[in-house]
């Protein structure tokens, strides 16, 4: 994970004693800065919201979409944004980091996943 990450953590009381649960998943500053800007023109919008789908020679592959509303999902929100987990994609992305990278030729998300045990060479899919 990137030094300059923001950790979400949450604090659970369970029994009066306190018990440290990590966010399903961080955002870096690059991806809320990034998810903010695509929000500002989209006020009937509430966040994004990630998923996966079957696709690829892996089996699966990240979406990101606008959402209207929060549904049956997880959410994270981290420096006022706020961003939705679909419940198939929750397990998987357990203590992912979200970034979003922009060169020359490309501006998108990366999801670093360290529960992810290889890639296939189209890099659309992942092995868990």
């Amino acid at each position: 994970m990137s030094a300059s990450l923001v950790q979400a953590t949450v604090w659970a009381v369970s029994k009066r004693k306190l018990k440290l649960t990590w966010a399903a998943l961080a955002l870096t500053p690059s991806a809320v800065n990034k998810i903010k800007q695509l929000l500002k023109d989209k006020p009937e919008h509430v966040g994004a919201k990630v998923g996966v789908r079957t696709r690829g020679c892996n089996g699966l592959s990240y979406t990101l979409e606008y959402t209207k509303t929060k549904g049956d999902s997880d959410e994270v929100i981290q420096d006022g944004v706020r961003v939705f987990i679909e419940k198939k994609a929750q397990l998987t992305l357990l203590g992912a980091e979200m970034d979003h990278v922009e060169d020359k030729l490309s501006s998108e998300f990366v999801f670093n996943n360290p529960n992810i045990k290889g890639t296939c060479g189209s890099g659309e899919s992942f092995n868990i």
